[in-house]
């Protein structure tokens, strides 16, 4: 599953485990070998529209949870940032019409996300339309906004 390794973003093997159904992968770095999880989550809403939020973060054996505050500073932030993304072609492949919904747990992260759209701009919107969400309403994506949240769903 190297969706974007065709167009020169290297990503880790990320794999379906299929006990629990999350997205796994490693992240190789000074800090050693780091387990990352993706977890979709279904959003329940009042339409009939299916949608999931995006989870990410390192896995913390000793707890066996997921763990998304954690800074891994492991010198690998794009091709990471490639693997989610490699991820989320994979799962809107599988469950098409869905929308994703991604925030990051603080502020400083949703930023880095933006940021990372936006240096992927023309990529990602052949595959999605991309909505922000600012002052608690969505509106189409715009570079240079300081969005509170991401909803994106495959064309």
């Amino acid at each position: 599953m190297h969706y974007f390794a065709v167009m020169n973003l290297d990503a880790y093997h990320c794999s379906v485990n299929p006990t629990t159904g999350l997205y796994e992968f490693y992240s190789e770095g000074p800090k050693g070998s780091i387990k990352k999880v993706i977890d979709y989550q279904y959003i329940k809403n009042g339409n009939d529209v299916v949608g999931y939020n995006l989870c990410f973060g390192d896995w913390d054996e000793r707890a066996a949870r997921k763990c998304d505050r954690q800074v891994t500073n492991n010198n690998d932030k794009n091709k990471v940032l490639s693997t989610v993304a490699d991820s989320i072609m994979d799962f809107t492949n599988k469950n098409p019409g869905c929308f994703v919904y991604g925030e990051g747990s603080t502020a400083a992260r949703t930023r880095l996300y933006q940021m990372t759209i936006n240096s992927n701009w023309e990529m990602i919107t052949s595959f999605f339309s991309v909505k922000g969400k600012i002052n608690d309403e969505w509106e189409s994506f715009q570079h240079n906004r300081n969005y509170e949240a991401i909803l994106a769903r495959r064309k």
